[in-house]
């Protein structure tokens, strides 16, 4: 097979110098009119390929020049190893020898890659399946299959390109390769720190020498991406503690002589530690210097801080902005004094000219339609350029979550220096989704998810969904629709119809069941940017069933009957400002929520309150707290439905104890819950052992207090219970997953304690 390469190559050396040898003697010719055109040797290519590159035509004059410029022309088509002109009286003759085609690409020895992955990188360089083959191309082909390798580690990959000739001037194109191991990283080293420890500084990096771990965090694997970040995460850890003049003189790699091991080494020159003197301010500010200087984060005194800096600037920029000035500079410029290692500030604020917004162009929205976008801007055309509006506009448009990327870029009008145009541009993405999944708990066991939704349908805006859970405790049918733009004003709509059956998690009393269907509309009115009040009415039809009822249920069915009905009004609210819904490192979210049962059989009136906030302490550790309140009261003498009792215990409450556990109990012993409810947690999450700053798989210490009282039942500090304990978090493919392992510290003897728990589906 070799010395068919060999051979193969020669034949196409050989035919270049041939054909220019030939080409030399084509334009030794004396000038003639060429009578006809003939085009030999072509296979594939179309004639008229050839004829559309020469520089002459028929009746038309013939001469060296020409012959040269042509022979350049259909070799640059790439299409032909071998060229040559001819001469038969008045008739020219092109002789031309086609490439061969590729006929198959193929790898072997492949396992990092699937071989379509790599077929598509190839096909972006120009080796394809009916594409001419060209050896230099096989060798740029070659080269990009080793990158991509580099790209994944592994260094010692080789890659061995057979190219076999076979009929009709085809051949098939085959790269064996030898992937080898994963090259990994055994040493980084900071050189010409001196504020800071080695191992600090080393600790900021998601690229490390590996940990028991590494096979999952892949942490120790080198990446030049990666490597350019903890680059840039070491140059804003000096820049934020004072080093103004910080530096990194150079970053070196090394690769051992068996392309296993890499060695990073950095250098840097961390400078003086300088401390703010001073900040002033020049140039234009509209006459509103003081409500410029409130927005200045610098402070004199404290340590040059990078991040503050920028943030004042863009502060600047932005208030500018709210006042129609689209085009404001502002330059930070410090004046360093190295004698006494202090800094000051100059603020150069330029508004430069007012302007109005004359159109908004809308683009990437091939499904979405645009007036499902137009409605979410706050910045109107043919009114004063306002930065904020602008911004909110595109955080309210991001915020629809139909769009993986969102964008709006300031074009100035030609001609016309005080007005510009907003372009939005957009990135769609699928709004629909099947789910199927299945969780599994210490309670629940095994139950299967089905779901369905589109939160785009047919490029309206509108959401529709069904959702189905076959857990054992918990089963759901639900469908909804929303319309989020029911009126003009951005009031919605929401329809829901749904069948739940609801298991209490101690059923040792019994088999029961609570059956809960009925429908609801509800309203969302925004109050303000961010706050939305929802409105809404229900009918519900509660079934109770089972042979064996607890006492509490046997005296709700002599009151209200096994089937009752009730009409709900709900009332409720919610802020989001977490940084991650799965993830969340800083931010805090709120929601409330009543209902008042007005007509049918049960009339109670319920409310619950619950806030989480997220504060970090630095890149790995993140405290997170949570608390949460319920109240319910029966009306017109009426006891609180049982079937809206809360349940506390397990997961999501207070930790250590059986789920559902806590709280009032029937004659039998039963857990039966209660209207009044307190669950107070608090976390510290930290880096999972060996996984580095890998936020997927985090270990977490926790603290729980809480339970439920029954409605005649005081709040009482003294039955809360409580447990401290440590577990794991995970966001793996079927949902985020947490185990818990806690020691109950109040308890009382009754208390069914359970002290691992774990569940998929489920955070805090």
């Amino acid at each position: 097979m070799q010395k068919q390469i060999k051979r193969f190559k020669l034949r196409s050396i050989s035919a270049m110098v041939a054909s220019f040898l030939i080409a030399q003697a084509a334009w030794a010719v004396d000038p003639f009119t060429v009578r006809d055109i003939r085009v030999e040797g072509l296979q594939r290519v179309e004639p008229g390929t050839i004829f559309a590159s020469l520089p002459f035509r028929v009746g038309e004059t013939y001469n060296d020049d020409k012959g040269s410029s042509a022979i350049r022309a259909l070799f640059g088509l790439g299409l032909f190893k071998d060229v040559r002109l001819e001469v038969s009286g008045d008739v020219l003759v092109v002789i031309v020898e086609e490439r061969p085609t590729v006929a198959d690409v193929d790898f072997v020895g492949t396992k990092e890659f699937d071989k379509e992955v790599l077929k598509k990188a190839l096909r972006d360089i120009g080796l394809a399946d009916g594409r001419p083959f060209d050896k230099a191309l096989a060798d740029r082909a070659e080269q990009e299959l080793k990158r991509q390798y580099v790209n994944r580690s592994l260094y010692g990959a080789e890659v061995l390109t057979t190219v076999t000739p076979i009929e009709r001037n085809r051949v098939n194109v085959t790269f064996s390769v030898i992937e080898g191991d994963i090259a990994k990283i055994k040493e980084i080293r900071v050189v010409g720190n001196k504020a800071f420890s080695e191992s600090t500084l080393r600790g900021l990096f998601d690229l490390n020498t590996g940990s028991w771990l590494s096979w999952y965090t892949k942490s120790n694997q080198y990446s030049r991406v990666k490597l350019n970040a903890d680059i840039e995460t070491l140059r804003s850890y000096y820049l934020t503690r004072g080093y103004l003049e910080f530096k990194v003189d150079s970053t070196q790699v090394a690769i051992s002589p068996n392309k296993q091991d890499i060695s990073v080494t950095l250098n840097i020159t961390e400078g003086e530690r300088f401390t703010v003197s001073g900040v002033k301010l020049e140039g234009n500010f509209l006459e509103r210097e003081e409500e410029f200087k409130s927005l200045v984060t610098i402070k004199p005194g404290d340590a040059y801080n990078a991040d503050l800096v920028a943030q004042t600037v863009k502060a600047f920029t932005e208030y500018y902005g709210s006042f129609g000035f689209a085009f404001a500079k502002v330059d930070a410029k410090p004046e360093i004094d190295r004698v006494n290692n202090r800094v000051a500030f100059v603020l150069q604020g330029d508004p430069s000219r007012r302007a109005y917004v004359r159109r908004i162009n809308i683009g990437g929205n091939n499904r979405t339609r645009d007036e499902v976008v137009r409605r979410e801007f706050r910045q109107f055309e043919a009114s004063w350029y306002d930065g904020d509006k602008i911004r909110l506009s595109r955080d309210r448009v991001d915020r629809l979550g139909y769009f993986t990327e969102v964008n709006i870029d300031t074009q100035e009008v030609p001609g016309t220096p005080d007005q510009v145009d907003l372009n939005l541009a957009v990135v769609e993405k699928p709004t629909g989704n099947l789910q199927l999944g299945a969780g599994f708990s210490s309670a629940e066991k095994l139950s299967f998810i089905f779901g369905f939704k589109q939160e785009n349908a047919f490029g309206t805006g509108n959401y529709l969904g069904l959702e189905v859970n076959t857990g054992k405790f918990n089963r759901q049918f639900v469908l909804s629709t929303v319309d989020p733009y029911f009126t003009n004003d951005g009031i919605s709509r929401t329809f829901d119809i749904y069948s739940r059956t609801s298991r209490p998690y101690d059923s040792q009393g019994g088999d029961y069941a609570l059956k809960t269907t009925g429908g609801s509309v509800r309203f969302g009115v925004p109050f303000s940017e961010v706050d939305t009040v929802y409105f809404g009415v229900g009918l519900e039809q509660i079934d109770i069933s089972g042979a064996v009822l607890p006492q509490v249920y046997r005296d709700y069915i002599r009151t209200f009957g096994a089937k009752s009905n009730t009409v709900p009004l709900t009332v409720g609210w919610s802020r989001d400002d977490r940084d991650s819904a799965l993830v969340p490192s800083k931010g805090t979210f709120q929601r409330a929520y009543g209902d008042w049962g007005i007509a049918g059989d049960a009339r109670f009136l319920r409310a619950n309150y619950q806030v989480q906030k997220y504060i970090p302490l630095n890149k790995q550790f993140t405290i997170a707290l949570n608390g949460e309140v319920g109240w319910g009261k029966g009306l017109n003498g009426q006891p609180f439905p049982v079937f809206k009792n809360s349940y506390s215990g397990g997961l999501g409450s207070v930790r250590g104890f059986e789920p559902g556990t806590l709280g009032p109990r029937d004659a039998q012993g039963n857990a039966i819950g209660g209207p009044k409810k307190i669950t107070l947690n608090a976390e510290i999450l930290a880096p999972f052992p060996g996984a580095g700053n890998d936020r997927t798989l985090r270990l977490f210490g926790f603290v729980d207090t809480g339970n439920v009282f029954g409605e005649n039942d005081k709040y009482s500090l003294g039955d809360l219970r409580s447990s401290v304990g440590i577990g794991i978090s995970w966001i793996s493919p079927l949902g985020p997953l947490r185990l818990a392992i806690a020691n109950p510290l109040s308890k009382k003897p009754t208390d069914r304690i359970q002290r691992l728990q774990f569940q998929i589906g489920t955070s805090f």
